[in-house]
């Protein structure tokens, strides 16, 4: 795991802020979220694989505040760099109150037995699998205070298929039942919590719908609404799935 990306000054922090852990935190919606959630004076610790996005996107959060922000360069896919990526929160105390598993990937449109099988396994080794490892090494440090809550980022179609992304939507719906699955197993205090964002115009979005993408709400706009939604979150929305308030209309293409 690369060394982290951090500012060089930790202030105490402040009354009612918040550590908040958010992983494909280099572009999109994670970028946009870091940032909203920065500016209102909460921690960033931050991972993705892609080190210049994430030296910029320090940069970014230096100008926002002289909060000790830590980034860095992990694959979440990795049990391994993850179990790393753990340790290295602890030794610079900051063990996230809040976790947003953000990190996707989405298949090309195209019918299964269209799709290449790595492209297949490189959905669900970073949706599902992702997911799954950040929550085995990061729930353990949070039973300890016997709090903190845990978005699972899904997807309405997670919830509802959808034909061209068979990949995505299983692992999405995968997201769905392993949210549910592991509340069932925390401590009261703690929440687990599956959240669709709706739509929003990213490189994702872009992918699927090419022609509209660009009609819907910006990641900046998006992440003034979550990052309240988020932050309001309690251990009595455990086992819940949410959806981000004004998600967008689905159009009839992905209807």
């Amino acid at each position: 795991m690369a060394e982290p990306t951090s500012n060089n000054s930790s202030p105490q922090l402040a009354l009612g802020s918040r550590k908040v852990l958010i992983t494909g935190v280099s572009k999109g919606l994670g970028r946009a979220l870091a940032l909203e959630l920065a500016s209102r004076g909460h921690t960033i610790i931050g991972c993705s694989r892609d080190q210049t996005k994430l030296d910029s996107l320090q940069a970014q959060l230096s100008n926002l505040s002289s909060t000790n922000h830590l980034l860095y360069n992990v694959d979440v896919r990795s049990n391994t760099k993850v179990e790393e990526f753990a340790r290295a929160t602890v030794e610079n105390e900051l063990v996230p109150n809040i976790i947003v598993n953000n990190a996707g990937l989405i298949n090309r449109s195209c019918k299964i037995w269209e799709l290449d099988a790595q492209e297949f396994d490189n959905v669900i080794d970073t949706n599902v699998k992702g997911i799954a490892n950040i929550m085995r090494h990061f729930i353990p440090l949070m039973i300890s205070s016997n709090k903190g809550i845990i978005i699972n980022m899904s997807s309405i179609a997670g919830r509802d298929a959808r034909e061209l992304i068979a990949p995505y939507c299983a692992s999405k719906w995968g997201v769905e039942g392993l949210s549910k699955a592991i509340a069932k197993e925390v401590p009261e205090g703690m929440g687990i919590v599956s959240l669709d964002p709706g739509l929003i115009f990213t490189d994702m979005l872009l992918s699927c719908l090419p022609d509209s993408a660009p009609n819907y709400q910006s990641p900046q706009h998006w992440a003034s609404k979550a990052a309240t939604m988020i932050l309001n979150l309690t251990a009595l929305d455990n086992g819940t799935s949410l959806t981000v308030e004004d998600p967008g209309i689905v159009p009839k293409s992905l209807s």
